[in-house]
């Protein structure tokens, strides 16, 4: 390791004691972006990296709740709001039994370099609660939203803070947690996005994270005169940006062929088609069931407690949660064939996966540049809400595709090695960088 690098995350664990995934962050775009500060004193002087590491402020609170026992139960919330310099905090909730200060802090730094690549005027910041809504009735889930907006709703707003939805908050719980905000404020805006078409959503939200993910794989693949038509892809996780994934590979001319949840992953040869689609939608968003029910119904394999990424394929799409592909999985994906790895999780690949990834020279894509496109639409969404004016589908997907270019070309521009390789990790982190260091260098030490 780079000595330089060694001793910025020395300062960095001592100053945040056990908090594995935020370190991770950090030492990712700290290895970026230090020989770039190096060459670029301003950066350096203004100790930008260090400032960037640190968020302008950490709420914590209790959510007390009333179960349908009659049984109080108690979660504890949070929100990070890690940086402001270039808009509004922007970036979702999560509500996951693993939820902890260190995962949203890691998620709240990434989210920083990822919205700032989108262009669009987001800060960074992230939230989210330990509640785990599985197995819950909806009035459980109302009951523990209202109690966590009554709390948060002193902290965010339509000009200061804008949460989103993430693992565990889906059209629901943003629903339940806008109506409480709502009727505490007594106000109508656009202070959640992820919200309902009927009152105030954007059209494509809830398929942008997976389209965009999918659209920057796209871009990848360009770059050697190829594409994802043809291709056979291996994709995780089977919740919302999975779903979208497989949908937009199938309309560009892939097979999909694996999908999973946290108790296995199923491999259908044949491909998921628009009839077996329908049905992963019905059985995760309306029956909230397991993708064993998928292997039952359609007699394919199913793999209990394992990861996709044995099987053989061209694309790899990890949708699911951090550090889901490991190194030795990596080397398996690489050995099998694999040509392209976009990120439609939040760091899903460990350390060790990203340097076989880099290694290999295949085309690697983070998760900050390939599935910016949920936050981007996020951001589309904030202006339509402040316009009080929607925009049609083919709108909100023609400017999500331009972002996803737009972003791409970024991070070619910042990360095209010597021998012509794109180092999209560098180019990711340097690309969304400058912007906010040139901001907040603009703004004063503050």
């Amino acid at each position: 390791m780079d000595p330089r690098v060694e001793q910025f995350m020395a300062r960095i664990k001592a100053k945040n004691p056990a908090e594995p995934e935020f370190h991770q962050a950090v030492m990712e775009v700290a290895e970026s972006l230090i020989p770039f500060i190096e060459e670029h004193p301003k950066y350096k002087h203004a100790k930008i990296l260090e400032r960037l590491a640190e968020p302008e402020r950490v709420i914590i609170f209790r959510v007390p709740w009333i179960n349908d026992k009659g049984e109080i139960e108690i979660n504890r919330g949070y929100r990070i709001e890690m940086n402001s310099a270039i808009g509004p905090f922007k970036g979702g909730l999560r509500f996951h039994p693993t939820v902890n200060l260190g995962i949203l802090k890691f998620l709240a730094f990434e989210q920083v370099l990822k919205n700032s690549l989108t262009t669009l005027p987001m800060g960074g910041g992230k939230g989210g609660s330990d509640f785990d809504p599985k197995g819950k009735s909806d009035n459980e889930v109302m009951r523990f939203c209202q109690s966590f907006m009554t709390e948060l709703s002193r902290h965010i707003g339509a000009d200061t803070d804008v949460p989103a939805g993430d693992i565990g908050v889906g059209g629901r719980e943003i629903g339940y947690l806008f109506g409480q905000y709502k009727r505490i404020r007594n106000e109508f805006t656009g202070v959640l996005t992820g919200k309902g078409i009927e009152y105030g959503g954007s059209l494509i939200r809830p398929e942008a994270t997976g389209y965009g993910c999918v659209y920057f794989a796209e871009e990848m693949l360009n770059t050697r005169e190829d594409s994802i038509k043809g291709k056979t892809v291996a994709i995780s996780g089977s919740g919302n940006v999975a779903q979208y994934a497989v949908q937009k590979v199938m309309q560009l001319g892939g097979k999909v062929v694996t999908m999973s949840d946290s108790n296995g992953f199923i491999y259908d040869k044949n491909g998921i088609d628009e009839e077996k689609l329908a049905f992963i939608f019905d059985l995760k968003n309306i029956r909230r069931g397991r993708i064993r029910d998928y292997a039952d119904k359609f007699g394919c394999e199913y793999y209990e407690g394992e990861r996709p990424w044995k099987i053989k394929c061209d694309v790899a799409l990890p949708d699911a949660t951090q550090n889901e592909v490991d190194g030795k999985e990596a080397e398996l994906l690489v050995k099998n064939g694999c040509l392209c790895v976009a990120e439609g999780a939040n760091m899903p690949s460990t350390p060790d996966a990203i340097e076989v990834f880099l290694r290999s020279r295949i085309l690697y894509g983070p998760g900050k540049a390939a599935n910016a496109g949920g936050v981007a639409v996020s951001g589309l969404e904030m202006t339509q809400n402040s316009m009080r004016l929607p925009w049609s589908r083919e709108e909100v997907d023609d400017r999500l595709h331009t972002i996803m270019k737009n972003i791409h070309q970024t991070c070619v521009k910042y990360g095209k090695e010597a021998d012509g390789y794109t180092n999209y990790v560098n180019g990711a982190n340097i690309g969304g960088f400058v912007k906010v260091a040139d901001a907040m260098i603009a703004q004063g030490v503050v």
